[in-house]
Order: structure tokens, then sequence, then C-alpha cells
């Protein structure tokens, strides 16, 4: 079989030359004197082997090239005689964030996936997943070696929670501080990269989320020889923000385009979720985002499919544009809160935090979700003191906004992290999971859903002493504002992301499939993404809603339709509510799926069953 070597050439950092010897290049601008400090093979703890001063260059730089490093060899960087620092990008961090950083060898892995050149992003379904409470293994390969499963499932794309360096043994990866370097815990470069392997191997797409809006507040040394790293002006709520826009900038901003590059290239990633990208300020005349999507594009041009994917609270619709042909010109689609905020408040009638924008309307928000992408779309915001959110969206296709009932953020986010299966009861989740999955938006399913898992997903991190009581105390005061938790005593109840059991209450147990509940919840997610792959995915391309068919049709039910890339009619008729809807006509052309077999949406009365969810498929000539 053919293999592939696979690496990217980066501006910094550790890099083999062809002759043997290995470059080192650190941005260091607010350093006189940086050395390079070297340590043998699996250790970097005590005095280095060797102390070699590094030369200065212009713009903040300093390199050398030296024939005593090999992959394997530990390595910091001694700043003005005295700090020694890990390498901000480091490819490996044997011994955590405050260890030395490992020189790897990039190219030594040997690709199996020549042939590979991704999937469309129409045929996706998402799976999100943390690679440390996924399986009780808790690393790549016990990813791995559910591959097979996740395939037979229906899933084409399996995103990961961030792998990036991070403090200690556990935590969701958004305090990442090597962003360039998977964490040890999981595993070693090339055992994420054997993962990606063998999901291409099954037709698998391979997602992994990354954070560009702040680095963790634990193990980030840049400050001490490169403050122009961060910038003065803008605070986000997890720290300093990035300077992406003042002096220094320039090579701010290559770390993170590099980076991205990275991930693709040099790990053969089939694409990115970036984090929060509205906690991202830059008032360049060509914002960041723009930037780093337009080089990706330029980097892979039409040799094989990339999908670049965000998470942007202020529902920036400029970003999801599609160009004449159809394509996306930055960014294919956009984590879509708003559809999850609607279907929550149907659900379970909260209205607390954010749920607040949809309590009044939740019913209208969902249509205008399936018809047009955002509920919000400029509207003034309540959570947000009235400031206008979003940008219009009715021009962009379905597949430009993932849709989801589960995912890390909200069931994380709350006090207890509970997932939807334990918050209400199994007709209304089984009408919204069959309103989810067959839409033509991408779904995506968050690790465990597919069998109703009651394990709940709390918060968790891994801090050193010096945090540990901030971070427990910041969690807990986060929902002070919530009616429940405003007593002191309520909110020690909350539970202690710090401590082992938090962690340990995430981890899933995948020996509750084999309980009755769980295998019917599993049958189902199979049943419709079956339906999902043979009836949708092959029509998805050039599909756009029909015009004048989203709409409320009751009190509590309905209405939406979209023009698929073939012509054919897509239809459903939904009653989110517990009393029947009467004087509903069925949709037309032949029945796809019902919620409730056996009565084919038609009854004497035309009436919608509680819960209930009709989809139709009208061929074109039935159509036109």
């Amino acid at each position: 079989m053919t293999t592939a070597r696979r690496r990217h050439n980066m501006p910094f950092g550790a890099e083999l030359l062809a002759d043997g010897r290995v470059h080192f290049r650190l941005w260091a601008p607010a350093a006189r004197q940086v050395e390079l400090c070297l340590w043998d093979l699996g250790t970097g703890a005590g005095p280095p082997r060797s102390i070699l001063p590094m030369t200065a260059e212009p713009e903040g730089w300093f390199a050398l090239s030296t024939d005593r490093a090999a992959p394997g060899t530990r390595y910091r960087f001694r700043i003005d005689g005295a700090m020694q620092v890990p390498d901000p990008a480091s490819r490996f961090q044997p011994q955590d964030v405050h260890g030395a950083s490992a020189v790897v060898d990039p190219a030594a892995w040997h690709w199996q996936d020549t042939d590979w050149r991704g999937r469309p992003w129409e045929q996706t379904v998402l799976y999100e997943l943390h690679v440390g409470s996924f399986t009780p293994q808790g690393d790549f390969a016990g990813v791995q070696s559910k591959l097979d499963y996740l395939a037979a499932l229906g899933v084409t794309a399996i995103e990961l929670m961030p792998v990036a360096d991070f403090p200690g043994e556990r935590n969701w990866g958004y305090d990442g501080v090597y962003l360039f370097a998977p964490d040890s815990r999981y595993g070693a470069p090339d055992d994420l990269k054997a993962l990606v392997d063998a999901a291409h191997a099954r037709g698998l797409m391979v997602f992994l989320d990354v954070v560009y809006n702040h680095f963790g507040p634990e193990g980030n040394y840049l400050h001490v020889y490169a403050p122009d790293f961060f910038s003065q002006r803008h605070q986000t709520p997890w720290g300093a923000g990035i300077n992406y826009d003042r002096a220094g900038r320039h090579w701010v901003r290559q770390f993170f385009i590099h980076n991205a590059l990275y991930w693709l290239e040099e790990y053969h990633l089939d694409g990115l979720r970036l984090d929060a990208v509205h906690a991202i300020a830059d008032a360049s005349q060509l914002h960041i985002l723009t930037e780093l999507a337009e080089r990706v594009h330029q980097t892979f041009g039409n040799d094989r499919q990339v999908h670049l994917v965000l998470e942007n609270d202020h529902n920036a619709s400029r970003y999801l544009h599609r160009d004449s042909r159809g394509q996306p010109l930055h960014y294919v689609a956009q984590w879509n809160d708003d559809i999850h905020h609607a279907l929550h408040v149907l659900l379970t009638g909260e209205s607390d935090g954010y749920y607040r924008d949809y309590t009044a309307r939740p019913l209208h928000h969902l249509a205008r979700c399936l018809a047009e992408g955002f509920a919000y779309q400029g509207e003034p915001s309540a959570y947000r003191d009235g400031t206008p959110r979003g940008e219009p969206s009715a021009n962009l296709p379905a597949t430009a906004f993932v849709s989801f009932l589960q995912n890390h953020d909200q069931v994380g986010n709350r006090a207890f992290g509970e997932r939807i299966s334990v918050l209400i009861e199994a007709a209304p989740l089984r009408a919204v999971l069959s309103l989810l999955l067959l839409a033509p938006s991408p779904p995506l399913l968050f690790m465990g859903q597919e069998w109703g898992c009651t394990e709940p997903f709390p918060f968790f991190c891994d801090f050193g002493p010096d945090l540990t009581d901030k971070v427990v105390a910041g969690r807990r005061n986060e929902f002070a504002h919530f009616p429940q938790f405003r007593d002191a005593s309520a909110r020690q109840r909350i539970p202690d992301p710090t401590d082992r059991h938090t962690f340990a209450a995430a981890v899933l147990d995948w020996q509750a499939q084999s309980k009755p509940q769980h295998r019917d919840w599993l049958e189902l997610h199979r049943e419709l993404l079956t339906l999902r792959r043979r009836e949708l995915v092959p029509r998805l391309a050039g599909a756009r809603t029909l015009d004048g068919s989203c709409d409320e049709i009751g009190p509590t039910a309905l209405s939406a339709g979209w023009v698929l890339g073939d012509g054919c009619e897509l239809l459903v008729l939904a009653n989110l509510g517990d009393e029947p809807v009467t004087g509903v006509a069925p949709p037309p052309g032949p029945l796809l799926y019902t919620t409730h077999p056996g009565r084919s949406g038609r009854t004497q009365h035309d009436c919608l069953p509680a819960w209930s969810v009709f989809w139709s498929l009208r061929p074109k000539a039935a159509a036109t």
C-alpha cells in the first residue's frame, strides 16, 4: 500500500532540517538574550546537558541550527539568563505545560490514507466527543476503538473537543496553552495521527475544535518575552485577548494562521471548528477570520475537501456567504445556538439566562431557524440589554447552520451538567430528534446522546493550587443570578470542577447500551440517520427553503419545506406540544417518516397528535 509523510513547515518552533540538524526559532521581542537548553532523550529534568546561545534576528526573533538535538530531545528556551520556558510552538509536551518541549519528527508517521480527499459538506453528520471522557481509556486509542461503531451509527464526521496541551490530567480543552501539541494525557502525536488515519479508512472525517480567542490561565509564558502577543485593549471572559490589530500583530496573526494550517496539513484533518470567535477583537482592515480562511483555501484549493466551521454568538452571517456556484467564500457553517435555544425552551419551559430571548415566542424562533438559519438577524436581545444581535441570513442555504439538541456547551454550562434526556419525557425528545435529524441542516450529536445517555457532562479542570480555589469560586458565582442559586448554600451544591469525581461522573458508561430503554434510543438514531443518508443527502446540494412554507400553523405546531437540489420538495409538519392540533392538512406527497406509524398524519379531523412529526418527500414532477 502506498504511504505518505506529511509535515507543515513553520517559521517558528523546532524544525528538522534535511542534513539532520534541528533549527530552533523563537519570537521574543522583549528579550535581550535567548539560549537553547537541551536535555537527553526521555528527560527534561535537572540541569541541561547543553546551553547554546541563539542568534538575534530582526523583528524580535532568535534562531539556532544545531546537530546536538534530534527527535525526542527535550528542550527549553532560557530568557535573559534567568527563566526557562517551553516552546510556544511545541509539537509535544511529554511532562505537561511546565515541562520541557520535545523535538518531533512530523514525517515519522507513514500515512495510509493517500487516496483520501474528504467528503462534501452536505454529507456531514457530526459527532462531538471529549477524548478524555468518551471511553474509560480516555485517550486517542480509546476513540479509535469506537470508530466502527460510529460509522455503523451513521456518523460521517467526529469532532474532537480541543486537544491542545492543557494543564493537569483533565480539562474540557478550552484552557490549552500549547496549541501545536496534542495533550500527552491523550497520547503522542503519532497516536492522534493513527486515529485520523483509521477514521479515514472508515470514511469518517475528523474535525478539531480550536481556540484562537485566548490562552489558558496556567502554563503560558508568552507574557514574559512577547507581551505584544496580548491586547491591552481587549479582554475576554477567559482572560487577556489576543493582539490581532496593534503593534506586533503580524507574527501573532501568523502564529494562529499556521496553527490552522498545521492541523489540517500535518494531521490531515478534514476541518476545524473555531471556538467563540465573537470574543476575537480585530479592527484590522482584513479581519483575522477572513485572512485565516483565505490562507486555508489558498493552501488546499481543490486538492481535498477542507471545512471551516464557526461558533459565533454575534450571528455574523458575513462569514458564511457563498459564491455564484454556491460554494463558501470563507466558512462553510456556524453552530446555530438559536435553534437549540428555541427547542430547549419549547421542551423545558426554562427561561433563565440566554433562554430569556426565546421564551415569549419559541415556536416562531424555531420556524425562523428552519427557514432562514438565525432566529436573531439584527433584532434587539433582551438578554444582552437590548443590544441588536445578528445579521440577515435568509440568503444562506440550510447547510450553513449546524443544528443540535445537545453539545458540550449546552450540557456542560448547566450547573450540574444534566443532559436533555433526564430533563424531559421520551415523546417530546423523540419528536425533536425526528425534526433535527431529517432537516437539511447538518446535525450534530453529542457523545452518548444516541443511546439516551444519562451521565452528566459537568465542567471539569485540573489546575495548580494557586488557581484551584479561584476556579471553584468562579464557577459557582457564575450561577449567582439564577433564582435557584441566589443563596450561597445552594451554590455549594454545584460540583467542584477541580474534583476528580466531577470528571469521573462524565465518563460514558458503554455497558448501559444493553439496557432496553437505551437500545430503543440507539435504534431510533440509526433509523433516522439511515433515512437521511439514503433519501436526503444525495439531494442536499443546492437545497433552498420553499417560499412561504415555514410558518406557525397552531399554538404549538409548525410547517416547513425545502426544494432540494434535484427539485423534490421536503415537507414537515410538527406538533411540539402536549395537546393535539386539529384542522391541519397532512403534508402532500409520499410519507417519508412519522413519529406515529399507522397514523400517516391523516385522521378524521386532520389532527396532529401531541409531540408528532410527519415528513414527506414529494417528487419533482408532483412538486411542479
